[in-house]
C-alpha cells in the first residue's frame, strides 16, 4: 500500500469509527423502520395522490422544521443552522396489481414495485438516528412525490427553492437494484442513468379501401418504415461510445382489416447518457420521421416531451462513499450504469449529488408485480445513506 493509499484508508476508517454512535442509533431505529416499510407497502398511493403516505411518514419522523412542497411532498430539516446534507425518499407507487402473496401485500391496485417503501423506511431510520446523536451537519429530508410520472416531483422540489433555503450542500440517494447481488452497493462516479424523453409520432396519409392501395397513402406502411429507420440513429448517428436508446412502445392505427386508415400513431422513448447528444438526437429523430413519412406520400408530426436529464454522480462523493462502505465490510462496485432514468438527476443542478444502487435478493425485476425486497434491505439502504451522509458531512 502506498503512502497516499494508507493515509486515505486511515481517513475512511476514522470517518466510519467516528460514526459509531450514529451506527448504533441507526441499528436501534431499524425495527421500527421495518414495521413502517410493511405498513407503507400495504397501503401504496399513486403519483399525485401521495397525501396519506406523506402523512404517515411525517408521523414517523422526529419533530423538525417542515415545509410542504410539490403539492403532495415535503422538506424537513433536522439539526441547527448552516449547510446541510439532504437525502431523498420517494412517496409514490405504481399502478400495478401485486402478486407477491405476502400478508402485507397491497390490494388496492397500486404497488411499491420499485422499492420506494424500502427507501422511505431507510430515510426514516437515518433521520431518527441523527435526531438521537449530535451530527456533524444538519440533515434535510426530501419526501418527494411523482418520481414515477410526469410532471417530475424532483423538478418541482428544485423549483420551489426549498433546497437553497435549507443550504443543501450535497444530495444523497439510494435505490434498490435486483441486478446487483444482495448487499452489493454501486457507487459509480459520473453518468449512471440516462436522460429520458417521451415522443409521440403522428403519421397522416389518405384512407381508402384495402383492395385499392394505389388510391391511398398508407400511414401504416410509412410508420413501419419510420420505426425501422429510427433504429439507425443508434447504429449510425450516435457515437458508439455514448449509450442511446430509441424505443417505440405503442403503435396504433385503423379499425377495420379491409381498410387503409388515414392516421397511425406511435409513442415511445428517447434515452442517452450525453446531454449534448440528447439535443441532437431530438433533431435527428424529428428529421428522420418527417423525411421517411414524406417519401411514402404521408406527413408526420413529432411531439417530444422532455423528461429527466442524465443523472451524474459527483466523482468525489462517489469514490469516498464507496471506500467508506468497503471499510464497513460492504462489497462495492463502480461498474453499474444503465439507460434507466430517475428524476433524482434534477438535484445535481443544486448541489453535488450521489445516487447509489443497493443489491437486493429477489428474482423479480423492478416494476414487476412479484418484486419484493427483503426486510434486511431496509438496513442495507439505510447504511448506504449513512455512508453518503458521513462523506458529504466530512
Amino acid at each position: 500500500m502506498t503512502g497516499s493509499e494508507s493515509a486515505a484508508a486511515q481517513r475512511w476508517a476514522g470517518d466510519w469509527a467516528g460514526g459509531a454512535l450514529l451506527r448504533e442509533a441507526l441499528a436501534a431505529e431499524l425495527p421500527g423502520a421495518v414495521a413502517l416499510r410493511r405498513e407503507l407497502h400495504a397501503q401504496p398511493c399513486l403519483s399525485g395522490e401521495e397525501g396519506p403516505t406523506l402523512k404517515r411518514v411525517l408521523e414517523a419522523l422526529p419533530g423538525a422544521q417542515l415545509e410542504y412542497v410539490a403539492e403532495t411532498g415535503a422538506v424537513l430539516r433536522i439539526g441547527g443552522p448552516g449547510p446541510a446534507v439532504a437525502v431523498r425518499g420517494e412517496l409514490d407507487a405504481l399502478p400495478i396489481s401485486e402478486r407477491t402473496g405476502v400478508p402485507w401485500a397491497a390490494v388496492n391496485g397500486a404497488m411499491h414495485a420499485c422499492g420506494h417503501d424500502v427507501h422511505l423506511a431507510a430515510v426514516v431510520a437515518l433521520a431518527g438516528a441523527l435526531s438521537r446523536v449530535q451530527a456533524a451537519k444538519p440533515l434535510v429530508v426530501v419526501l418527494q412525490p411523482r418520481e414515477e410520472s410526469y410532471p417530475s416531483g424532483a423538478l418541482d422540489v428544485v423549483r420551489s427553492g426549498a433546497l437553497e433555503r435549507h443550504q443543501v450542500a450535497a444530495m444523497v440517494g439510494a435505490h434498490v437494484q435486483p441486478v446487483l447481488d444482495s448487499g452489493v452497493v454501486s457507487c459509480t462516479p459520473g453518468a449512471v442513468n440516462a436522460s429520458s424523453d417521451e415522443f409521440e409520432v403522428i403519421v397522416t396519409g389518405a384512407e381508402g379501401h384495402a383492395a385499392y392501395p394505389h388510391l391511398t397513402r398508407d400511414p401504416v406502411v410509412a410508420m413501419a418504415q419510420v420505426i425501422v429507420a429510427a433504429q439507425q440513429l443508434v447504429s449510425r448517428a450516435a457515437d458508439p461510445m455514448v449509450p442511446t436508446v430509441v424505443t417505440f412502445g405503442t403503435v396504433n392505427a385503423g379499425t377495420a382489416p379491409n381498410a387503409v386508415p388515414g392516421e397511425a400513431v406511435a409513442r415511445g422513448t428517447l434515452r442517452t447518457m450525453s446531454e449534448t447528444w440528447r439535443e441532437a438526437l431530438h433533431d435527428r429523430f424529428t428529421q428522420v420521421v418527417r423525411d421517411v413519412a414524406r417519401a411514402h406520400g404521408c406527413a408526420a408530426e413529432v411531439r417530444i416531451v422532455r423528461g429527466e436529464p442524465v443523472l451524474v454522480n459527483d466523482s468525489a462523493l462517489a469514490v469516498r462513499t464507496g471506500e467508506l462502505l468497503r471499510h464497513a465490510g460492504r462489497t462495492v462496485t463502480e461498474e453499474l450504469r444503465s439507460c434507466g432514468a430517475d428524476d433524482f438527476a434534477y438535484y445535481g443542478a443544486i448541489a453535488p449529488s450521489l445516487m447509489m444502487f443497493v443489491g437486493v435478493d429477489t428474482a423479480a425485476g423492478l416494476h414487476s408485480p412479484e418484486f419484493l425486497p427483503g426486510d434486511d434491505d431496509v438496513a442495507a439502504v439505510a447504511e448506504a445513506l449513512l455512508a453518503g451522509y458521513l462523506t458529504a458531512a466530512g
